[in-house]
């Protein structure tokens, strides 16, 4: 059997959608499931979007996924001669005809025939002769219905009486996408067109122009399911986050992203989600794919992102977050940045973020000249409402005097005796804890305190609390 010949074919918007990314997605993992071949074409039927910055929209994502392709990427604008040629081979046997009609003309007509709005071959016969501002329209057949399987959708019929002579070359000379994709997928002798479900419809239009230029057996189509949104609602860029290169600005890794998308509309049958690439790619199926609409699920996203951080280990995870410790966005200056100390704290960044973006925010308090305000909630709760703060606060700062601040269990357990020793004292129990963690970090939560303490040092440390301590007063 021969190996598959897939075709990525998405047109230069600007960005890549998440949908799009997902059908790049599929043709990748079918063409190495069963050993094929992926080629990536530019749909450009419009040269003036063959730009670097239209170009690198598409290419850049792809890398950064890691999806490769084997021939190309081709543009359907460098092939314009062939698309032209095919569409005065249809002029030549009589399948398609010339059509100065306006579409103010074309709905007058319908409108003075009284038929349903649209073109009814009003130009078949009038022997118009091209022209500047002259369209080409393929003559669809008057009978029957064209038939195809799709291997996600199943059957499709559509009855050639609802199919009106469309258009293959616009007035400019420029021939349009349906006589372009037929050419091309023949051309590069493409076997699967994996793509989204908004493009079924035209594919009916696609087969008739392949029989009519005699190209023989046509590809086998698959379909993938719509992407939608929480409400249900089609994904949309003026809704939705969708654009691929704004979920890599905030620091999603691709892996995980990978490993997400695949999952709009597949799933093994095992139900295990999150795995390793190789093990996608061997369970793989077409057949498999859920003609179902897919939820694009944000929050799914970030736990798979989530489990993929975890798993880094901390060397990776120091280099792959500094740009967002460095960058212009940092909560301090760029040179008060240590990577060691994101190195060690790590295990515990990694447990608490679903996105490398979120990293700065827990060890902002460590690389701050000063606590410039206090959470006034924290604050509250440790210092005013808790019991004995101001001593807990003297007394720590004592403590930590005696302190080399090479030993954080040291750090602990000098901390943890203040309030141990109030507590005994007063008879009450006394957080010592609480104070601390709000007098060097200005909150009340955070990663735990001892290992950062010793990665803030001693002068550091002290200074605060003794800031603390005079606000209180």
């Amino acid at each position: 059997m021969t190996a598959p010949r897939v075709r990525f074919a998405p047109a230069p918007t600007g960005f890549l959608h998440v949908g799009s990314a997902r059908s790049a997605l599929f043709n990748w993992l079918h063409a190495r499931h069963t050993g094929g071949t992926m080629v990536l074409r530019i749909e450009d039927t419009d040269a003036s979007k063959k730009t670097d910055e239209f170009v690198n929209a598409i290419l850049e994502p792809l890398q950064w996924l890691g999806i490769d392709w084997d021939e190309g990427p081709f543009f359907q604008s460098d092939r314009a001669d062939l698309h032209k040629a095919a569409v005065q081979q249809l002029v030549d046997d009589g399948r398609a005809y010339f059509c100065d009609l306006t579409r103010e003309q074309i709905d007058a007509k319908s409108e003075e025939a009284g038929l349903p709005a649209g073109y009814h071959g009003w130009s078949r016969d009038r022997g118009v002769e091209d022209g500047p501002g002259v369209v080409v329209r393929f003559r669809a057949p008057d009978e029957g219905a064209t038939v195809f399987e799709d291997v996600i959708r199943g059957r499709v019929e559509v009855s050639h009486d609802n199919v009106e002579d469309f258009v293959i070359r616009r007035g400019d000379g420029s021939p349009t996408f349906l006589i372009a994709n037929a050419v091309d997928d023949h051309e590069m002798s493409i076997s699967h067109v994996i793509r989204g479900e908004d493009l079924l419809n035209t594919v009916p239009k696609v087969l008739m122009l392949w029989d009519a230029l005699g190209y023989g057996e046509p590809p086998t189509y698959a379909h993938l399911p719509l992407l939608v949104n929480e409400q249900r609602k089609k994904l949309s860029k003026r809704r939705d986050d969708v654009a691929l290169g704004e979920f890599a600005a905030k620091g999603y890794l691709p892996e995980a992203m990978v490993n997400a998308l695949a999952l709009l509309g597949w799933g093994p049958s095992d139900e295990v989600e999150i795995r390793p690439l190789q093990e996608v790619i061997e369970l793989f199926s077409l057949d498999t794919v859920n003609k179902a609409p897919a939820f694009f699920d944000t929050k799914k996203l970030d736990h798979i992102n989530a489990e993929y951080i975890k798993a880094l280990d901390p060397a990776r995870f120091g280099a792959l977050v500094e740009p967002y410790m460095t960058g212009e966005d940092a909560p301090w200056p760029a040179h008060a940045y240590r990577p060691e100390v994101v190195e060690a704290l790590a295990p515990e960044i990694q447990q608490r973020i679903s996105n490398l973006s979120q990293a700065p925010s827990w060890v902002a308090w460590i690389f701050a000249d000063a606590i410039e305000s206090y959470d006034e909630k924290s604050w509250n709760k440790a210092m005013v409402k808790g019991k004995a703060s101001a001593r807990v606060l003297d007394e720590v700062m004592a403590a930590l005097e005696a302190e080399s601040f090479d030993d954080a269990e040291a750090i602990e357990a000098a901390v943890m005796g203040v309030g141990n020793r109030l507590s005994e004292e007063m008879e009450a129990r006394v957080m010592s804890q609480a104070p601390v963690r709000v007098a060097l970090t200005g909150h009340g939560a955070g990663i735990p305190l001892w290992q950062a303490m010793t990665l803030l040092g001693k002068e550091a440390c002290i200074e605060r609390l003794r800031a603390a301590r005079a606000r209180l007063d």
